[in-house]
């Protein structure tokens, strides 16, 4: 009866034998097109310039087309400057209008190339698809000038009368737009963020603008993601960390230009409190350049002082209301013996850095002051009002998951929670046990609930949870046995500032445990790859990405520049094309950004494919094999008379 009412509703679309027919015949030479190419990204960090040079050059795949096409044709300047239009035409165009360069010969030669240029990277691509990445304005006439052309028809002629009517007509702007960012498209067929959008670089608000235009993209949380989307649910310990880290890299364009988020408030409120004091141990930490919000250092080191007390009280009444997470340890305020302004650990003393409290109350230490109280009242409307916030917050909710098995990859940001025998690790909820994927998946759910639940006790518990997740020790995004945020601050011993990662981190070295976890999350072990990061490979200390013999690869090498001088590089895309699987390795920061038309990274193929690769051996060609299967029954059921065909001429 089910499989009766679904081909009734499969037949509203192929009303008769002769459309569902065709539809098969579509979709299996579609299956027999070469797979797309997947790219893979891990912990960006707000370096928007990096990221979204990557991802418009395809990781510097389109320089490369562009020499494969043009190599003897044109110079290497000339290619340089096709590359440069490409990954940015607004503002190429607009220096070319500035200076009388965008006219004429140049317009039509640019078009001429650019039509070439999509058509070559676009030969291996379904035209269906080619075509659905293109404005919808520019469709058919794009169309026309990719693909027509057979026997004596005047190619050449027609291409110029077209280019003609664009330049009349002054459309050729907006038309050479279109054009780039098609070939943009083209070029990356499926993006994987796997985790930490967030934090310490200037423009995750212009990374995730970016991302919502793309069309096939996902994400598999990390920590800091977690942190800003328990922000968003209204997480106050999320709140202050997201202001805490935020000042610490003096990222107030982050927080104030891309996010509205209002710090007058916290700005008055230290100004006031910290008169007399330095605050030098919270001296923030200048990484990249400021464009629109600028502060007082010595202000900006008040204001990481105050939100950082503030923090640690919030964080300490949450530890107190969730006995069950077991981070009593982490309630850090409460090891302060005020009268020698030492701090308590395993039965040892240690002496503090810095012993001006002035707004905490030792008799009750997590209890935040009148004063505090008004200004979490602020932050909290503020962020409950932040438009792009919750945009980009819902955005990373519909395309995101704890994990995502794809391809034979199973990717996820952090780690799958592991004891040091190799057993799977995990929480006990309500007197169930949760480890493995069916923690990532009680995650998934718990975390859907704290944005989008309309239950307020559910929805409190679950934003609760939030925290936990990006510093608890059981976290998959997190990974470590604590967040030694308040040890950095306060502390010298550099024993007490040690986060331990998860056993996972070095059991999953070895294949045996790789395999384990993929049989956990029904997987073949035998084809099955594992990709993440959160934890940045340190090349120059000799590490490598791709460990367990090519079975997991760790590509968070250091896009953010906060992590170049550990990791010696500027990061890692992972490629997996019809060909091969290859890493791009990319060492220069400030050409990645700044000289993007002649970069190209070091690419290293880590593993080739049998044979090329087509559309039916990925996910989607099973899905594909299905609707065919489902076709071919609505077929059967015509010729049965189950169900009438419609449309049929006499």
């Amino acid at each position: 009866m089910l499989n009766h009412k679904y081909l009734k509703l499969l037949s509203k679309d192929f009303p008769n034998e002769h459309m569902a027919t065709g539809e098969i015949i579509r979709l299996e030479g579609l299956c027999e097109m070469p797979k797309g190419t997947e790219y893979f990204f891990s912990d960006l960090h707000g370096e928007d310039g990096a990221f979204i040079h990557l991802m418009r050059s395809a990781s510097g795949n389109i320089r490369t087309k562009i020499r494969e096409l043009y190599g003897n044709i044109l110079t290497e300047d000339e290619q340089n400057q096709l590359a440069n239009l490409i990954y940015d035409p607004d503002k190429i165009i607009s220096i070319l209008q500035r200076t009388g360069r965008f006219q004429g010969e140049w317009i039509r030669l640019t078009i001429i190339r650019l039509v070439d240029l999509l058509r070559y990277i676009s030969s291996k691509s379904n035209r269906d698809e080619v075509r659905q990445k293109m404005p919808k304005e520019y469709q058919s006439i794009l169309t026309e000038m990719l693909y027509i052309g057979a026997g004596d028809f005047d190619r050449k002629s027609f291409v110029n009368h077209i280019i003609n009517k664009i330049v009349e007509l002054g459309d050729s702007p907006r038309f050479i737009v279109a054009l780039c960012e098609t070939i943009q498209k083209v070029c990356v067929n499926h993006l994987h963020i796997i985790g930490d959008i967030f934090d310490r670089g200037k423009g995750p608000h212009t990374i995730m603008e970016e991302l919502i235009l793309f069309d096939k993209v996902d994400f598999q949380w990390g920590n800091h993601d977690v942190l800003w989307m328990g922000a968003a649910a209204g997480n106050e310990v999320c709140m202050c960390s997201v202001l805490r880290i935020g000042i610490r890299y003096y990222n107030f364009d982050a927080l104030e230009d891309g996010y509205g988020i209002n710090l007058r408030p916290l700005s008055n409120m230290a100004q006031e409190v910290y008169a007399d004091d330095d605050c030098k141990r919270f001296d923030p930490k200048v990484i990249g350049k400021t464009e629109y919000a600028h502060i007082d250092m010595q202000l900006a080191g008040k204001m990481h002082k105050m939100i950082t007390i503030i923090e640690a009280k919030l964080e300490g009444q949450l530890v107190e209301r969730h006995p069950e997470y077991e981070m009593s340890h982490r309630n850090v305020l409460k090891n302060i013996n005020f009268e020698d302004m030492t701090y308590e650990f395993e039965g040892k003393k240690y002496k503090l850095l810095d012993t001006n409290f002035p707004t905490v109350d030792p008799k009750d230490p997590t209890k935040l002051s009148a004063e505090e109280e008004e200004l979490m009242s602020i932050i909290r409307a503020t962020f409950a009002h932040s438009e792009p916030l919750h945009r980009h917050v819902r955005f990373l909710y519909s395309k995101g998951n704890t994990y995502k098995r794809m391809n034979n990859n199973l990717l996820f940001h952090g780690c799958v929670p592991m004891t040091e025998d190799g057993e799977f690790d995990g929480i006990t909820v309500n007197n169930r046990f949760y480890s493995g994927k069916r923690l990532l998946d009680y995650i998934y759910v718990r975390m859907n609930q704290a944005y989008y639940s309309d239950v307020p006790s559910i929805q409190k518990d679950a934003c609760d949870f939030m925290w936990y997740l990006w510093s608890g020790p059981k976290s998959p995004m997190f990974g470590k046995h604590k967040m030694a945020t308040f040890e950095r601050y306060f502390l010298a011993d550099k024993e007490l500032h040690k986060e331990n990662y998860n056993p996972y981190y070095q059991l999953s070295q070895k294949v045996e445990i790789c395999d384990k976890i993929f049989r956990e999350f029904d997987m073949d072990p035998d084809i099955s790859r594992i990709i993440n990061g959160h934890v940045p490979v340190k090349i120059k200390d000799g590490e490598t990405p791709v460990k367990a013999n090519g079975k997991l690869f760790v590509i968070d090498g250091g896009i953010s520049q906060a992590y170049q001088p550990k990791t010696g590089i500027a990061g890692y895309t992972l490629i997996f094309n019809s060909h091969h699987l290859a890493l791009a390795e990319h060492h220069n920061f400030d050409q990645i950004e700044n000289d993007m038309a002649s970069y190209t990274p070091n690419i290293q193929i880590v593993e080739v494919m049998p044979r090329r690769l087509k559309v039916s051996d990925t996910d989607e060609g099973s899905m594909i094999k299905e609707r065919i299967k489902d076709l071919k029954m609505l077929i059967q059921a015509f010729r049965n008379g189950t169900i009438k065909e419609v449309g049929l001429k006499d």
